[in-house]
């Protein structure tokens, strides 16, 4: 999920750019013991249900408790002090010199959430947004966060957060009903407006995007057969359901999946993509006019199961985009759980080496236009070549990732994770 208002700007390799050429020859190596994903084991009979048994259930009774002092978030280190995540580190050189390596550095949250949502705005701004209501917001880099949670929220459960900057941002809970909500907050979360409620209980909105700081759309599962799509024109403060007669029908079973914020992205000023699972194709659908009239695409990632399709989507123009998904359930193999595309989503073919299981989120890094990174509860892994080849770089829980133009890439996930990608020396 890119945060709004970001413009495209040719950039330098920064602080984890530098590092990246040194790390591609490396083979992966284990890192910290892997973390299956909490309350994602249900089965249901339908994607729509899927999304409501792992939106709206509440994690496991051990999941909800204060970490073990041994598993709490660490205090962030310096470039020189490893983290306890796992962090790639290159093949040592001929002079033996300390040369740099790439890894996860886990930022002190002080709070058991699960944060789906994620928007990283730039390598001091980020907000977080998850379970019981939970929004955070660093300004620092993730040296420390600040509970920005909107008053009275601790029912709903937050899984997309788009931000503008330090001070405003918009809000997506998900659920049935009038469990699905935007709130928004002009002043760095010391207050929040509530600028959506719905009122159908056949609606259960799933994700949201932004083109840039006014225009923007949020998608519900199918009702009477279509997906519906939600508008704003004034940057998240009022909106309109669009008018469905662009929309092509839905599968039977077919719904978005509120895992990581990704299932709704945009690019450019017009384009955006819908990501679908749980019938009997994975498909893609796309708009080139905000969310109008839709095309939709087929895609190669495993479906045909309410636990499978496409979880997550990105795009780096409107062009070239990248899907990951694959079976959620961590006891089933997701054989081909990525796929690219070079023709806007019109055609996706599946990655030649794809990642080795289930992958939720996905984000192209900040430098070059090759590389991205996927993530999911078993791991993270980096391709260079366009999403057509990936290979593990961390085993560590994360459910969403996010990069920003000026060189920083966010993860977040279960038990309060967020985390940044950092440089480190060996």
């Amino acid at each position: 999920m890119t945060s709004m208002g970001k413009t495209r700007r040719t950039m330098s390799a920064g602080l984890v750019g530098a590092a990246l050429a040194l790390t591609l020859a490396v083979p992966a190596r284990a890192g910290e013991t892997p973390t299956a994903a909490t309350g994602d084991g249900s089965t249901t009979t339908t994607a729509g249900q899927l999304a409501r048994t792992t939106a709206l259930q509440p994690a496991p009774a051990a999941a909800l408790q204060p970490s073990p002092a041994a598993d709490r978030q660490p205090p962030p280190t310096t470039a020189l002090q490893p983290p306890p995540a796992a962090v790639l580190r290159p093949e040592p050189t001929a002079d033996h010199r300390r040369t740099p390596s790439l890894g996860w550095r886990p930022t002190p949250t002080g709070t058991d959430a699960r944060f789906r949502g994620l928007a990283a705005v730039d390598r001091r701004t980020a907000w977080a947004a998850g379970s019981r209501g939970t929004v955070l917001r660093t300004t620092d880099g993730g040296r420390s966060w600040r509970n920005v949670s909107p008053p009275g929220a601790e029912g709903l459960e937050f899984r997309d957060v788009e931000a503008f900057d330090a001070r405003r941002a918009v809000v997506l809970a998900i659920g049935e009903g009038e469990a699905s909500r935007v709130l928004r907050t002009e002043d760095g979360g010391a207050t929040w407006t509530e600028s959506f409620r719905n009122t159908d209980p056949r609606a259960f909105y799933d994700c949201l995007t932004f083109f840039d700081h006014r225009n923007g759309l949020a998608m519900s599962d199918p009702v009477d057969g279509k997906y519906r799509i939600l508008s704003t024109r004034d940057g998240g403060r009022s909106w309109r359901v669009l008018p469905n007669a662009g929309m092509p029908d839905a599968l039977p079973g077919e719904a978005g999946f509120a895992a990581s914020g990704q299932c709704l992205v945009s690019a450019g000023p017009r384009d955006v993509w819908l990501a679908t699972g749980g019938a009997a194709t994975a498909r893609v659908l796309h708009s080139a006019d905000r969310g109008l009239n839709w095309t939709v695409a087929a895609s190669p990632i495993p479906a045909g199961d309410p636990a499978r399709g496409v979880f997550g989507l990105a795009f780096r123009d409107r062009a070239h985009g990248i899907a990951v998904g694959g079976d959620y359930r961590k006891d089933q193999p997701s054989p081909e759980a990525a796929a690219v595309t070079a023709d806007g989503g019109r055609t996706w073919r599946p990655s030649a080496a794809p990642p080795p299981a289930y992958r939720s989120g996905v984000a192209w890094l900040p430098y070059g236009r090759t590389s991205a990174l996927a993530v999911g509860p078993t791991g993270t892994d980096l391709t260079t070549d366009g999403g057509r080849t990936w290979r593990t770089v961390d085993t560590g829980s994360y459910d969403t990732v996010d990069c920003t133009p000026d060189g920083s890439c966010w993860a977040s996930g279960e038990q309060g994770r967020v985390a940044n990608l950092v440089r480190l020396r060996t």
